[in-house]
């Protein structure tokens, strides 16, 4: 049995209650998200913005990593923030040698150990979550207390999910046993076995432009957990809150008397491709990716020496049937599309409805009617520049804009999108929703995804047609929510089994405050890795055993 570790000795207690909260799947965060300084402290905020402010114009702090062959800057803030941090730029021989000079004592020190590790690493992240929250606000566009939930408390949540799920799997095997067998006249086999849990190799967490630490963490530690070194290739527009995460991980890891090169940032430069060069180098043998289909599928495809876990692209649908609370219901929706101006991974696209319209508590309601209510709630929402960028955020780049103005030509007028002028950020490029009404026969349009604050009213036949499309669009595209409204229990019936056959998760009748576009760690799934949005789930077992093996050895007594 391995001796436990200072660090396992002082998070034990965070892990067990994690693991306990795996199974029982109810409400349970580690880590409170409201930034109160109540919570916090009263100089918690200033001083976190401080550490983030040192980080601009300046080297960032990873001098020490192996191979640094220069330096390179390629962030650009939604919110017009000159940022200019630059970030080594690795040799990739040197890199991967220094990746697996630690394995074999990172390996050797075992499950518990290597958890306690972890675990701190995430106390060590928590303890300086407001400059993580501003270096995700900066560099995504996020408004800031968005920034500091989903890329703070929520995205260290979902790492601790993932160290409770590896550390279950890879300790569900016993260390030892001792074999016996009758062999007959009196004769026994008897033989002492032990189970080793060996990591795969080195993994590569390529992080993603909208969500850098939320995507990113739970494969990244666990990797780590597992025993694998972990290269952190950032998106090139959001680096600087991994590479903040890879410094601290470094730390800890130097601390707990282990090589700290088990964990490097490799940054890209200007139009260099990195992804690709990483994901195809042999040493490469697991990688998480957050992202487009395109490339989703790429890896997919030619990474074939890596065990790949991808989450793409989908085309999420809210089905309305009818409603007894009407107002609720567009309210619900509304917020949805508003919140970081659609560019969620899990924000509702397509909104189908029977053309003739549904029965609500405020009487019937016309198509035209479903939709401008649901318009109206938007603009509310946004109606107020100053309390409407703190839901939107900005813009997070060009493409976006470039699809918002192609949408903008398509079907008919619901919500037109508007600019809006940044009350703090003179530089910031915001956006309210655009909603469009299209008919059921526009299927090349609304069956592709249209990511950012783009959504479409989609006249159907009935509730039955707009279940045949639901499941034709997700079996074909995947998504990674569903959403539906209905007074009738047959109808939320067979909308959840058409949800189970396309593998989605399905939420019924939102209309307070849980919406379709969130998750809540150790109790929803993320993805389904069961339709072709995503191969994985964030976070279950299938995502963590892949990353090692358990290989035994035995000898007689």
């Amino acid at each position: 049995m391995e001796n436990s570790h200072p660090m396992f000795a002082s998070h034990a207690d965070t892990l067990e209650r994690a693991l306990t909260a795996i199974a029982e799947r109810a409400y349970w965060s580690n880590y409170p998200e409201s930034p109160s300084p109540r919570i916090y402290g009263e100089h918690a905020a200033a001083e976190g913005e401080a550490a983030f402010r040192a980080y601009l114009g300046a080297d960032f702090p990873l001098k020490e990593q192996p191979g640094i062959a220069g330096w390179v800057s390629t962030e650009s803030s939604p919110f017009g923030v000159a940022l200019d941090v630059r970030y080594p730029h690795l040799d990739l021989d040197a890199a991967f040698a220094a990746l697996a000079g630690g394995m074999p004592a990172w390996r050797a020190a075992g499950p518990q150990t290597r958890a306690g590790v972890a675990l701190e690493i995430l106390d060590r992240l928590h303890k300086r979550v407001f400059e993580l929250a501003n270096a995700v606000h900066a560099t995504t566009g996020q408004a800031f207390v968005m920034a500091f939930q989903a890329g703070g408390p929520h995205a260290l949540d979902r790492a601790l999910e993932a160290v409770a799920y590896a550390y279950r799997e890879m300790t569900r095997t016993p260390a030892t046993a001792d074999w016996e067998k009758p062999a007959g006249k009196g004769q026994t086999l008897h033989m002492s076995k032990s189970f080793h849990v060996v990591p795969r190799g080195a993994a590569l967490v390529v992080g993603c432009n909208t969500f850098p630490t939320w995507n990113s963490y739970p494969g990244l530690f666990a990797s780590l957990v597992a025993g694998n070194p972990v290269i952190v290739k950032p998106h090139p527009r959001a680096v600087l809150p991994l590479a903040i995460t890879v410094r601290i991980a470094r730390e800890v890891l130097a601390d707990a008397g282990f090589d700290p090169n088990l964990v490097l940032l490799a940054a890209e430069a200007p139009g260099e491709g990195l992804a690709k060069t990483l994901a195809l180098r042999p040493e490469v043998r697991i990688i998480d990716f957050t992202g487009s289909t395109e490339f989703g599928d790429w890896l997919e495809a030619h990474a074939r020496q890596a065990v790949v876990y991808t989450e793409k692209a989908g085309v999420n649908t809210i089905v309305i049937d009818s409603t007894d609370d009407f107002a609720g219901m567009c309210r619900n929706i509304g917020f949805s599309l508003v919140l970081y101006s659609g560019q969620m991974c899990t924000t509702p696209q397509n909104i189908l409805v029977p053309a003739a319209g549904i029965a609500t508590d405020e009487g019937h309601k016309s198509l035209d009617e479903v939709a401008q209510g649901i318009a109206g709630s938007v603009a509310k929402l946004t109606a107020d520049a100053a309390k409407g960028v703190e839901l939107t955020g900005a813009i997070v780049n060009d493409g976006v804009l470039q699809r918002l103005e192609k949408a903008a030509t398509l079907g008919d007028s619901v919500l037109e999108s508007s600019d809006v002028s940044h009350p703090t950020y003179a530089g910031a490029t915001v956006r309210t929703p655009l909603i469009r009404k299209l008919g059921a026969d526009d299927a090349q349009t609304y069956g592709t995804e249209w990511f950012g604050p783009i959504s479409f009213v989609v006249g159907t036949d009935s509730t039955a047609g707009s279940l045949r499309i639901f499941a034709d669009t997700v079996g074909k595209k995947g998504a990674l929510t569903a959403s539906v409204y209905s007074t009738s229990e047959e109808v939320l019936d067979a909308m959840e089994e058409a949800a189970l056959v396309a593998g989605v998760h399905l939420s019924v009748n939102l209309t307070g405050g849980v919406f379709v576009n969130q998750s809540a760690a150790f109790s929803d799934f993320h993805a389904s890795g069961a339709n072709p949005a995503a191969n994985a789930a964030l976070t279950d077992g299938a995502y963590v055993t892949g990353r090692f093996r358990v290989v035994q050895s035995r000898r007689h007594v």
